[in-house]
């Protein structure tokens, strides 16, 4: 019987391998097609699918609820919102994107004129997370059918219900040799990762980065790495604690901690740890109420997306209490129904696992510091995240962190907003990611830029050989003054 199921598991897995080769190969002629697309025609593609995200709506509510119990106002602010803003910015200012870029001629140059024409990539291929899936995958996917590509996408397998709306509506306004979908398992990424793409946008966990990039390295394939890390977060002694408390329960706890930029860890003056926990108490409790036990129902606190990651984040909980930590808020978790509740731990020391990975889910270590310069040496100790947060009124000491830190993007006295603000690019640095996304700066990350130069009178003709004392006296002239 193992034997049987295991064929027809083989079988069904070829046709689909099948398949995705057959639809890579037939948007090979739509990508060169493409590369002579109007404004006008990405734009009509870019209404149609803006409109089909909208007209979805209850869709995308019912499957996010039957994912991980997603609230609706979670889908409207973090899925769709973002995806429609997107959109809109393209349309926007598509043509101006479009436009070659003219530059001067250097020195040597006189004579030529020269431009920058940015160039659709070809086929691309986009592979989203489980975290916020219409957003990954739309978001990118806007960036590329603006840049004039072609796109395959591959949203996670751990988000099914999600997933298949995405199918449906990919479907219903493109064509295959346009845009495609393909659902499935880790087997569908791997066969994808096998085509000679000519860009691979990734959204995901960096030990995921690694595989992607050693695969499009192959094919010498370009690669946009949306990735994560240990997001820290520091609070100065002069930080307006209320306005901070609130903002971080909010940009730490939607989503129930599965959000990459979220902070993952926060770093408070130890002369004002206690005041800043008990405004991190107060806004949970206006959040979702100041009774415990029913935290659990509250329709506005999401789910863990499934219980092996339930699993992952109570095992962090466990070993950072056996380490000796507290959870001075939360800590209550109910595995069966993948449920963590929003917890701050306290007292933890520096070997337990939750301060050495990054968390994904709502547990908040609180690290008290009394000095600036060693909360900046324990940031560089790590790899380069995704986001730092500073909250702070004294400039000195913002400038400080900000100079001597690095990470993909950072805001003062706000979090994860950084990731809405459509003329930033987004993305991160090293181990947190490569190429950035977002408004124009997504345009760039799917588009070639090729430099183009047209002679007129160009003096360059002057230095082909013979080389004679006199070229070469020219030359040592033009050394000097370039």
């Amino acid at each position: 019987m193992n034997a049987v199921a295991s064929a027809v598991e083989r079988d069904v897995g070829n046709v689909v391998h099948d398949r995705i080769r057959e639809v890579f190969e037939r948007q090979q002629a739509t990508a060169l097609r493409l590369r002579a697309s109007t404004a006008e025609e990405r734009i009509a593609k870019l209404r149609k699918l803006k409109q089909a995200v909208l007209d979805y709506t209850p869709q995308w509510y019912e499957a996010g609820a039957a994912d991980y119990r997603k609230p609706q106002a979670e889908m409207d602010l973090a899925e769709i919102l973002p995806v429609i803003a997107e959109a809109n910015d393209a349309i926007r200012h598509l043509k101006k994107w479009m436009r070659p870029h003219r530059v001067r001629p250097t020195l040597p140059m006189l004579g030529t004129q020269a431009w920058v024409q940015l160039q659709p990539r070809g086929r691309c291929l986009i592979i989203s997370p489980w975290n916020y899936p219409v957003n990954l995958t739309f978001g990118p996917l806007i960036s590329a059918i603006a840049a004039g590509n072609t796109a395959i996408l591959k949203p996670s397998e751990m988000t099914p219900h999600l997933s298949a709306v995405m199918a449906r509506l990919v479907a219903e306004v493109f064509r295959e040799d346009e845009v495609a979908l393909f659902e499935g398992n880790v087997d569908v990424s791997t066969a994808l990762l096998e085509l000679p793409f000519d860009h691979i946008f990734f959204t995901g966990a960096p030990a995921i980065g690694k595989v992607v990039m050693a695969a499009a390295a192959k094919h010498l394939t370009s690669v946009t790495l949306e990735l994560g890390g240990r997001s820290p977060t520091i609070i100065e002694p002069d930080a307006k604690l209320h306005e901070a408390a609130r903002n971080l329960m909010w940009s730490k706890f939607t989503n129930c901690g599965q959000t990459c930029i979220a902070p993952d860890h926060i770093y408070v003056h130890e002369s004002v740890k206690d005041a800043f926990v008990n405004e991190c108490r107060a806004a949970l409790e206006h959040g979702y109420g100041a009774d415990a036990a029913k935290l659990e129902d509250n329709p506005d606190y999401g789910r863990i997306v499934n219980s092996r990651h339930t699993g992952r984040v109570k095992a962090l909980l466990d070993d950072a209490r056996a380490h000796g930590a507290q959870a001075v808020v939360g800590g209550t978790v109910d595995e069966a129904n993948s449920y963590i509740a929003p917890t701050l731990l306290e007292n933890v020391p520096a070997d337990a696992k939750i301060l050495k990975t990054e968390i994904f889910g709502p547990l908040l270590p609180i690290i008290p510091y009394g000095n600036l310069d060693e909360v900046i040496q324990r940031i560089n100790a790590d790899p380069k995240p995704l986001a730092l947060y500073v909250w702070g009124n004294t400039q000195a000491n913002i400038d400080k962190v900000l100079a001597r830190t690095s990470s993909g993007g950072a805001c003062v006295n706000h979090s994860v907003v950084q990731f809405l603000h459509g003329n930033l690019p987004f993305g991160g640095v090293n181990n947190s990611g490569i190429g950035h996304g977002h408004g124009h700066y997504g345009f760039a990350a799917f588009s070639h830029e090729r430099a183009v130069v047209r002679n007129r009178w160009s003096l360059t003709a002057l230095f082909a050989p013979p080389y004679t004392s006199r070229l070469r006296k020219l030359v040592h002239w033009l050394m000097k003054i370039v």
